[in-house]
């Protein structure tokens, strides 16, 4: 069960070990190496990537979001791009709503919401920018701020006018041709740019062979490809392709797709853009207008016809959904195209980044592996990260995490939510320990509730914790609280898919590995048993307040899974590092108080049990270096508890 946290404070006391000492100075440096990339598209443009995939023949797809009006609002939308990002979109593109305060920092603004997409869901990011409402100098400073939070696509717009007629910007741009000159000017080829086309013309043109001219104009001054405005023949589209050719304009054209969903979205979206909608379309759509199912039963049907037609012609590469922040309709359509393409692979066994300067990671201490977000946060200041191998880094500088309740890093789940599944009243420390074991079982608990997360892992069982998930359970119920876990692997095919990683034609390592919290008494028995293993068991011992002990010799990190492929360097996407450990340690604590104890009134039983296993308990990691034999862990923990009886 892949779930950990990261550390809420920086106070790595010295660690007192069974044969190593406390450790030096960070040697960052020393954790540079140039192990090949195993995902090429990591280091390509956007630009480039569209490019590469047309050459191939290769369709893709993109999905078009809007930030939402709450902080509620903010979290669902994180958790649909995580679920969206799924399916392989080549890029999503976030709307900038000028009445919305776009560039701040407020977790609803455009800026925000783009940032996260990218930054903590891995998604290659397009924000948009318009000229409504905004001076040069503010537009600038937006372009500024997107850069340093890593964005490196703008869609370039004029944008709506705020009023019915759009009111001249004086200090600012009346065109997005303006608008793409001047992120040319000042930031020269940083951004790829995006502008928009519209196949019946804009509603403001003087006629569409004017328009198309405006269009050559926005390419001509720096843009490099065009998303379309919605519409509803597919010949409408094919006609404005080739109408674009014969003006001279070479760059990619995506169609924008809206599968319609709803009588008052289309009526709305149709209002908004100044289309008209097909008669053949109001016929059907009119007599079934209260009727949402059958409305979106229809515009899948719909869009999948005119999205088969465009990409039949052999003309069309990629297709734009305006999914509205809606996923089942945009989903299904994908699915009957055969565009959504859920690989169980991944290029790391970890959830990457999509930001520039994170490009070439890939190591990281294994404690986040279920909390990645909270990870990537913590290591958002770092100006290098960790290629080919971690390093012997005695002081890596991890910042601090006070804010729990960032929408990127809070739960899903809300209060209440949280309360049918943790215990709205919790009796004893075994009422946690059942917890948790219904967590890792599946099973509903005795009110029959199924408790599909955890404060240290806010999803499902990851795919290959369910090879542990009998062992986990047993020893859950006795009190071994397990938050991260991982089976030993010896040679899977990096093709495998529950355990596979990296690119196909390699094999896949990991050495056994468990975390968890349990009692003074087990820690005091486990370590008795730990001395008969030997160096076999690598073993780390924690409580909050810092005391610890372990066996790693000089502190040194230990890679816990690697893999070989073809023509490269041996890589090692995940180590157990006994300094970040202390690091992680204080946010793995503090998530009892700050998750789960401050979902009960202060003093209520039910918080003083939660308070009693944050300052008592112990956090343990151990590892088994012995991969190609049977996993010995579990063997650990029945003597441990042969002991203890």
């Amino acid at each position: 069960m892949v779930n950990e946290t990261c550390s809420a404070s920086n106070g790595v006391g010295s660690l007192r070990s069974d044969g190593s000492s406390s450790g030096g100075e960070s040697s960052r440096d020393s954790s540079r190496c140039s192990t090949p990339v195993l995902d090429a598209e990591r280091h390509d443009r956007l630009r480039e990537k569209m490019r590469r995939r047309q050459e191939s023949g290769d369709k893709w797809f993109s999905l078009e979001f809007f930030p939402p009006r709450t902080s509620n609002g903010a979290v669902n939308l994180i958790s649909r791009f995580d679920r969206m990002g799924a399916g392989g979109p080549l890029f999503i593109d976030v709307t900038w709503h000028p009445a919305g305060d776009p560039g701040s920092d407020k977790e609803t603004s455009s800026m925000m919401m783009a940032s996260t997409a990218l930054n903590y869901c891995g998604l290659e990011t397009v924000l948009h920018m318009t000229c409504c409402n905004q001076t040069k100098e503010t537009i600038t400073a937006h372009l500024h701020k997107a850069k340093r939070l890593g964005l490196k696509n703008i869609m370039a717009l004029r944008g709506d006018p705020i009023g019915e007629e759009w009111q001249e910007e004086v200090d600012g741009f009346n065109y997005a041709t303006d608008l793409v000159k001047h992120i040319r000017s000042e930031f020269e080829d940083y951004f790829d740019i995006c502008v928009a086309g519209y196949p019946k013309g804009h509603p403001e043109a003087e006629s569409y062979i004017d328009d198309l001219k405006h269009l050559k104009e926005k390419v001509s001054a720096g843009a490099d490809f065009v998303i379309t405005q919605l519409f509803f023949r597919s010949g409408t589209f094919l006609k404005f392709l080739k109408d674009c050719q014969s003006v001279g304009i070479t760059c990619p054209i995506m169609p924008g797709i809206f599968p319609i969903q709803g009588y008052h979205s289309l009526r709305q979206l149709v209002k908004l853009s100044k289309l008209e909608v097909p008669q053949e379309i109001k016929d059907v759509i009119e007599p079934i207008k209260d009727n949402d199912a059958a409305i979106r039963n229809y515009g899948i049907e719909l869009a999948v016809t005119m999205c088969r037609e465009l990409l039949d012609s052999g003309l069309v590469h990629g297709l734009h959904f305006y999914t509205l922040n809606r996923e089942v309709a945009t989903m299904e359509v994908l699915r009957r195209l055969g565009l959504w393409k859920e690989d169980p692979r991944r290029p790391l066994p970890w959830a990457i980044s999509a930001n520039p300067k994170r490009r070439v990671e890939d190591v990281r201490p294994i404690f986040w592996a279920s909390r990645p977000k909270s990870y990537i946060y913590r290591t958002q200041e770092w100006d290098e990260f960790p290629n080919g191998r971690w390093g012997n880094s005695s002081s890596p500088a991890f910042g601090e995490l006070k804010d729990y309740y960032l929408f990127y890093l809070k739960s899903k789940s809300p209060r209440e939510e949280l309360l049918k599944m943790w215990g709205k009243e919790l009796t004893s420390e075994q009422s946690v320990f059942e917890v948790f074991r219904c967590y890792i079982s599946g099973e509903p608990d005795r009110n029959g509730h199924k408790v599909t997360c955890l404060p240290w892992n806010d999803d499902p069982l990851a795919p290959e914790t369910n090879l542990l998930k009998e062992e986990l359970a047993k020893v859950n119920k006795r009190g071994i609280l397990t938050i991260n876990s991982q089976p030993n692997i010896n040679g899977k095919p990096s093709t495998d898919p529950i355990v596979g990683w990296g690119p196909s034609g390699g094999y896949v390592f990991q050495k056994a590995y468990l975390e968890f919290f349990t009692s003074s008494e087990t820690v005091t028995a486990l370590q008795t048993v730990l001395k008969k293993y030997g160096q076999r068991v690598n073993y780390h011992i924690v409580n909050v307040k810092g005391e610890n002990i372990t066996n790693a010799h000089d502190l040194q990190p230990n890679a816990v899974t690697w893999g070989i492929f073809p023509g490269r360097e041996i890589v090692q996407p995940t180590v157990v590092d006994p300094v970040s450990f202390m690091y992680w340690k204080d946010e793995a604590f503090a998530l009892w108080i700050e998750q789960w104890a401050k979902l009960y009134e202060e003093e209520s039983p039910s918080r003083m049990i939660i308070q009693y296993i944050h300052d008592n308990y112990y956090l343990v990691n151990l590892v088994d270096n012995d991969f190609p034999l049977d996993n010995c862990l579990w063997q650990v923990v029945e003597d441990t508890f042969e002991l203890l009886n």
